[in-house]
């Protein structure tokens, strides 16, 4: 079912009895970092929902940055969604390899564009192996739609309004990096990045935020959130590293009840990157 104390959730029996409903779009969104050693195109092919599509976070992006991940324009993120079969008034199920991971990203990036019936399944494909539901193998059929976005420019932050936030502290800044990495005993996996963390930052890693593949509930998000120093009556910015993990924080935000918040899309690759950028560690 539905949930009924998360609305940007679904279950598996949910979306197994939908399954032939022509307005609902399932998209598999798995995405891996380099030392998982798992790919997510080739574990699509090998088995994913039936009907379901690969949603590549790394193809659907702004050409010509040199960031990873950048959210796409709306010109060609509709034209990507509109090849894959999506419309933007479809009902759009999103799911990961590893239940509560790279999906958010996804998630966060249909939202960001205009879609509104947009929710995570709960669990992801571990959670649906489990049930022991069908699957299938390769590429299923597609039929183009057209989508049409309507982004909300306000759900992301450039790097120069970055610069301005972490200045003058005006807004919460919430980094949902492990802790290593934060405070910078730890090494970034992506080379000449420096390591750390922005001035004022708090820290809750992603990992904080679920268990066994499935996001908490609000009760023990709010726990999570009041544990990081964060008071969830003031605006939020989430980041990470490069801008995947912080909308597992955005989500976990909007289940709470916080709305007022907005992510940073260069996240830690590309303010780690720069050369003058305040940095500290701890």
């Amino acid at each position: 079912m539905m949930s009924t104390t998360n609305p940007y959730l679904v279950d598996v029996d949910w979306l197994f009895s939908r399954m032939d409903d022509p307005s609902l779009s399932i998209v598999d969104g798995s995405w891996y970092l380099p030392n998982m050693q798992r790919d997510g195109r080739k574990e699509y092919d090998s088995q994913h929902i039936p009907g379901a599509v690969f949603f590549d976070i790394d193809a659907v992006v702004e050409p010509g940055s040199n960031l990873p991940h950048t959210l796409a324009s709306p010109e060609t993120f509709a034209r990507h969604a509109g090849a894959l079969g999506i419309s933007h008034e479809d009902t759009i199920v999103v799911y990961d390899g590893m239940g509560f991971f790279s999906g958010p990203r996804v998630w966060w990036n249909f939202r960001t564009m205009g879609a509104t019936k947009v929710v995570l399944l709960e669990g992801g494909f571990p959670a649906w192996l489990e049930a022991r539901l069908p699957v299938e193998s390769g590429t299923a059929p597609i039929y183009p739609k057209l989508f049409v976005s309507t982004p909300n420019a306000q759900d992301t932050v450039s790097f120069d309004t970055m610069r301005t936030l972490v200045d003058s502290g005006e807004m919460q800044i919430l980094d949902a990096r492990p802790e290593g990495r934060f405070a910078g005993r730890d090494p970034e996996p992506r080379a000449g990045v420096r390591a750390g963390h922005m001035p004022g930052a708090l820290s809750l890693p992603f990992s904080e935020l679920s268990q066994d593949g499935k996001l908490l509930d609000a009760d023990a998000l709010r726990q999570k959130f009041d544990e990081a120093g964060v008071d969830l009556f003031k605006p939020v910015v989430t980041t990470c590293g490069s801008g995947v993990t912080a909308a597992a924080l955005t989500l976990a935000l909007e289940t709470v009840g916080q709305h007022n918040h907005r992510l940073y899309d260069g996240s830690w690759a590309e303010w780690g990157s720069a050369s003058d950028t305040p940095i500290e560690k701890s």
